[in-house]
């Protein structure tokens, strides 16, 4: 455990007020020098900052590196009177950038952190609507695998009953060896043991367990919000890439195939044998796409 220990001795605790007079405890790293472009690292579901550990430190360099465990995930508070909607997230991650005075940033998001970001980008669509400054400007995005298009997503089964009306009993029975069947199932390469007891771990501090079904209600936020956020990657004007790993069950060859459909002039980049989990399964590929996307619009050097 020791590679988590550091991770979270080099986080610090931020404190989010969602509401008048009662503030969660957000676990927080950010690393660099602040000369350089800020890059938003959002994570996925159900996991946490974690996720990038793999390529944190060859980012580190080029990059002052922002991450979050978002309320309900990793070193975070879990709640159960909280929302947890992307709404509610995007709220919490506009207030850490500012506490960082942070107003232009560079953003690479996974699964659930892709949605935070359409969110984000819709809120700058707003403001420029209504001829207002958003909280801060998004420069460029890399999505990684994701269900940013709930037509074409393929929820596997644990998905199915965490949201079913036993979900809460699903979530308190679930123990680890299902967690890393589940995962073993959307992985193409699998992730080493001891890393995924690290993520149990992360997901159970906490007790995570409480509001693990009350996390997957995001599947129906994103058919209820479906066009504002479609429309929002639609009409960014900004570099964007998304890299794909195509043998991922529930986002893969479709979600692929219709990003390409969907947003004009689209740049995409296709992961063979890579799964769900592309920074983890295969961050050596990630880093090489990231990096020609970001030279090849001068973001880095």
């Amino acid at each position: 455990m020791q590679k988590l220990t550091h991770w979270l001795n080099q986080g610090r605790f931020h404190k989010h007020a969602f509401k008048p007079h009662f503030e969660n405890n957000i676990f927080v790293r950010h690393e660099g020098d602040k000369s350089k472009p800020a890059l938003l690292l959002i994570h996925g579901f159900p996991t946490c900052s974690y996720d990038w550990q793999p390529i944190w430190d060859s980012l580190s360099p080029h990059f002052y590196l922002i991450t979050l465990d978002m309320i309900g995930f990793g070193y975070s508070d879990k709640p159960t009177d909280f929302p947890y909607s992307f709404a509610a997230q995007a709220n919490l991650i506009e207030d850490v950038l500012t506490s960082l005075d942070i107003n232009q940033v560079h953003i690479l998001s996974h699964d659930y952190g892709n949605t935070v970001t359409q969110e984000l980008l819709a809120r700058n669509n707003d403001a420029k609507q209504k001829q207002a400054s958003p909280c801060f400007e998004i420069l460029s995005c890399l999505l990684l695998n994701g269900g940013i298009f709930p037509e074409v997503i393929h929820p596997i089964l644990i998905q199915k009953l965490l949201l079913s009306p036993i979900g809460f009993i699903v979530a308190k029975g679930m123990g680890y060896d299902a967690f890393k069947r589940n995962f073993d199932n959307i992985c193409c390469i699998n992730i080493d043991d001891i890393e995924l007891r690290k993520y149990w771990q992360l997901i159970q501090h906490n007790q995570g367990d409480r509001i693990f079904h009350k996390l997957i209600q995001y599947m129906k936020e994103r058919v209820e919000h479906r066009d504002r956020w479609v429309v929002a990657l639609q009409q960014y004007k900004q570099p964007m890439r998304f890299i794909n790993g195509l043998e991922d069950p529930i986002s893969g060859h479709d979600m692929l195939k219709r990003y390409q459909e969907l947003i004009t002039d689209a740049d995409t980049i296709s992961l063979n044998g890579v799964g769900h989990y592309p920074q983890v399964e295969a961050p050596e590929q990630v880093l090489e796409h990231a990096f020609s996307f970001w030279k090849s619009h001068k973001i880095m050097t």
